[in-house]
């Protein structure tokens, strides 16, 4: 037996009692403690990207990339959209700090963590990874548009043994979550929440360094492996195998309207540098799984979003976007955005990077400290903000 608790947190580490999480979806934002109308605070903050700097995080408007903000921080953090059109998580040393994009400002709301990791979001609800717990938080989705400037409840999963994780909770409730311990890695349970504990459904030990997911059409969900992936669909697991001894998928760039995953792939372990030139082709629906390289086009993790029509965008060295027809494996366009760059020697350094709110990319120019936009469509650069502070690093929307 799995146990779980259900309980809310009442600041960053005291909790209070049990009850009930309510599913839920994302909705237009509800007035924070002090708003004056959730209308109003609607037209003040419009979408906005969240861009962490050395010792501090900057708040552009996502149309035109002028600063908002700037706000005081640590000296690296890590950014995720909170899945409600408002918030974005920054984490930090003491876990999961929300920032309102809309005031904005990093708030007094800390959701605690060791470690903190991996953010998902799937289904009304976004889920948090704590390594150093191991422990799973499961929040409705948009749990921070009602609680009033409170901490909203949540429910908990601890790990056997804390490691380097990832959770999912799918839309029947099942919890996907990573097995390992603090040295290794090795595959994935599948929960269902009953009461007070969770039942295990399904489980597989043939995901070695497991890192890493995604939902494609249908909820399958993909987990990257050190030598292949890790599929599960309709209450089972399925391995794929790389064509490499080491073959390694560590992120997943899904689109909910496609059954094809991409994913990054790495065949060399004793590879200098975070240069990538192949990417792993996951079709979930015909149960298919190729390496394509990508002939001379080099990447980071940080360069690939799927966009417009289902197709992938890779960011090369090069310094253009690269189109990537997930179904024919081809590049079909190319569009110039930044100088070329070179492979970064660690991978909190600060390099060129690419997120997106499903039709416009945001890139880091690294180089000159700034942030370029492009409409994915058709490769047009929208906008370019103002030298920043420091170089940009992570970057986030307040997508929903």
């Amino acid at each position: 037996m799995k146990k779980m608790s259900t309980r809310t947190l009442a600041g960053a580490g005291a909790l209070a009692a049990f009850a009930l999480v309510a599913t839920g979806c994302a909705s237009d934002p509800a007035p924070s403690a002090g708003s004056e109308t959730t209308e109003s605070a609607d037209v003040a903050a419009g979408e906005r990207l969240v861009v962490s700097l050395a010792g501090e995080v900057a708040v552009l408007d996502a149309e035109t990339l002028e600063l908002v903000e700037s706000l005081a921080s640590e000296e690296f953090t890590r950014l995720n959209p909170a899945g409600d059109g408002r918030n974005v998580f920054v984490t930090t040393s003491e876990g999961f700090q929300v920032l309102d994009t809309t005031t904005p400002e990093l708030t007094d709301l800390v959701f605690p963590a060791e470690a903190a990791g991996h953010v998902v979001r799937h289904g009304g609800k976004t889920v948090l990874y704590s390594d150093g717990w191991g422990e799973t938080t499961i929040i409705d989705t948009d749990a921070l548009l009602t609680a009033g400037g409170a901490m909203p409840e949540v429910q908990q999963y601890e790990a056997d043994e804390p490691h380097h994780g990832v959770s999912i909770v799918l839309e029947d409730g099942t919890l996907l979550t990573t097995v390992g311990d603090e040295s290794s890695r090795s595959g994935a349970l599948a929960l269902e929440p009953h009461d007070d504990h969770f039942h295990e459904v399904a489980s597989s030990d043939e995901c070695p360094g497991i890192h890493g997911e995604g939902t494609a059409m249908n909820e399958a969900v993909v987990f990257g492996c050190e030598n292949g992936a890790l599929l599960y669909h309709d209450g089972e697991f399925e391995k794929f195998t790389a064509p490499d001894e080491y073959g390694r998928m560590g992120n997943a760039y899904v689109s909910e309207t496609s059954p094809i995953i991409v994913g990054d792939y790495k065949h060399d372990p004793d590879a200098e540098g975070y240069f990538l030139h192949e990417v792993a082709v996951i079709d979930t629906a015909a149960h298919e799984y190729e390496v394509v390289e990508l002939d001379g086009i080099e990447y980071t993790w940080r360069g690939v979003v799927r966009g417009p029509d289902d197709l992938a965008y890779i960011l090369g060295s090069d310094g253009s976007i690269h189109v990537f027809d997930p179904s024919s494996g081809e590049i079909t366009e190319e569009y110039p955005v930044i100088d070329a760059w070179e492979s970064p020697t660690d991978w909190q350094e600060p390099h060129p990077a690419m997120t997106t709110d499903g039709s416009v990319a945001y890139i880091a120019d690294v180089a000159n400290d700034r942030v370029v936009s492009v409409d994915l469509a058709t490769g047009d650069v929208l906008a370019e903000s103002d030298a920043l502070p420091a170089a940009p690093n992570e970057m986030a929307v307040n997508i929903g």
